[in-house]
């Protein structure tokens, strides 16, 4: 019992040095050019963020529940539109490829039944009647 003790307070040492050093390893990143470097954060906080106004005005154009407006309600009915166009189109092409492949596959089946129509009457053929259409026998 007394090992594992160890081994659980020999963990939690481990990790409170690990913690401590990744901490003082970010604060050592940043380094001397501290002074260079807010210089350039500056110029880029001005190019990233907004005034408190602007920031402000901003959210309150466009809360949870304020209602669009009709150039973004156009743009998503556009998408919509847009959406629905090519998925009839999808569809109509899907169930044309269908029809002409139930079109071949029926014309297949009435040539292999004329096919042995024929060969039938070509059988049973017994030469007395012109293989005429109204003197061909009925099957």
């Amino acid at each position: 019992m007394a090992w594992k003790q160890l081994l659980l307070v020999s963990c939690f040492s481990t990790a409170v040095l690990l913690l401590s050093m990744l901490q003082e390893g970010t604060g050592a990143s940043v380094g001397t050019r501290q002074v260079a470097g807010q210089e350039a954060q500056e110029g880029m906080e001005q190019k990233i963020f907004m005034q408190e106004s602007d920031a402000s005005n901003f959210l309150k154009k466009r809360s949870k529940r304020s209602s669009k407006s009709r150039d973004e309600v156009n743009a998503e009915d556009r998408q919509r539109l847009r959406a629905d166009e090519l998925r009839r189109e999808y569809h109509e092409e899907q169930r044309n490829e269908f029809e002409n492949f139930v079109e071949e596959q029926n014309d297949e089946q009435e040539e292999r039944g004329r096919e042995a129509i024929e060969q039938w009457r070509q059988w049973h053929y017994d030469g007395l009647y012109p293989p005429y259409l109204y003197n061909r026998h009925h099957i």
